[in-house]
């Protein structure tokens, strides 16, 4: 049975009681009451090992660690990985956030945030917790052959979970571009995932060889990445990429673009 906004259990972490209060009171006016709060992040799992919650909405610098490290460690246990996140935070630094977003958030919230922000955050995560399986016109779900690219072990396997929530499981795995290169050499794949910052050879270099050097020049590229720079950004529809989707990964946005890159 589907989750609804009333139905969501939420785990506020957060030092500030003023900020416990503001990020209530939000998500009561969405009719949302099954709300708790904790101050730091040992408090949170130490509340998760009694029963984790859809959701928990995290600042960014706690007492005990950062919630970028709360984050990692709910995704490197195989009990608590599909925990819901939501990161709530000031910070603007790129590295701090990219490594946020590398691990799987399903939003990155400003401090303060708006309640249209707050709201987007709650519907994708109602996608991750409802996944539906992709509607193809003339391709069974279980053929699709999908290659993806990222250097991020974490990265791999948030987005490959949110792949298989739709019903795509035939999923190989690269850790960068010049990896991935092998694997076409051998094998045929319907649909690239890539990031685009990665070692070796980037996402932007596996794009262009794809299109100009491989025996599959035509398959969809959807590329994944955090990265903000028009110039590169301009640089990898130069190359050929069939879309590019923003990190964090949304479930909706993607199953739409496959939709439409598929049929």
């Amino acid at each position: 049975m589907d989750i609804d906004l009333n139905d969501l259990n939420v785990l506020i972490v957060e030092p500030s009681r003023t900020q416990q209060h503001i990020i209530e009171r939000e998500l009561n006016r969405l009719s949302i009451e099954k709300i708790d709060a904790v101050s730091t992040a040992q408090e949170a799992l130490d509340y998760i090992e009694m029963g984790a919650p859809d959701l928990i909405l995290s600042a960014y610098y706690l007492s005990d660690m950062t919630g970028n490290e709360l984050l990692h460690i709910l995704r490197e246990d195989e009990a608590k990985q599909t925990i819901c996140f939501v990161l709530v935070s000031s910070v603007t630094d790129i590295k701090q956030l990219d490594a946020v977003r590398q691990a799987g958030v399903v939003a990155i919230l400003p401090k303060p945030f708006v309640a249209k922000d707050l709201e987007l955050a709650l519907k994708t995560t109602l996608s991750h917790l409802n996944p539906e399986e992709l509607a193809l016109n003339s391709t069974e779900i279980d053929d699709l052959r999908i290659l993806l690219v990222d250097d991020s072990a974490l990265a791999r396997k948030h987005i490959r979970r949110t792949l298989s929530s739709m019903g795509l499981e035939n999923v190989t795995e690269a850790e960068n571009g010049y990896e991935a290169v092998g694997l076409l050499d051998s094998t045929l794949f319907d649909l690239i995932v890539t990031d685009y910052n990665m070692p070796e050879m980037d996402g932007r270099e596996l794009s262009a060889y794809i299109r100009e050097q491989s025996n599959q020049a035509s398959v969809p590229i959807i590329m994944v990445t955090s990265e903000h720079n028009e110039s590169r950004l301009a640089a990898v529809q130069q190359a050929g990429v069939s879309a590019i989707c923003d990190k964090p990964f949304e479930p909706e946005n993607v199953k739409q673009l496959i939709q439409q890159l598929i049929n």
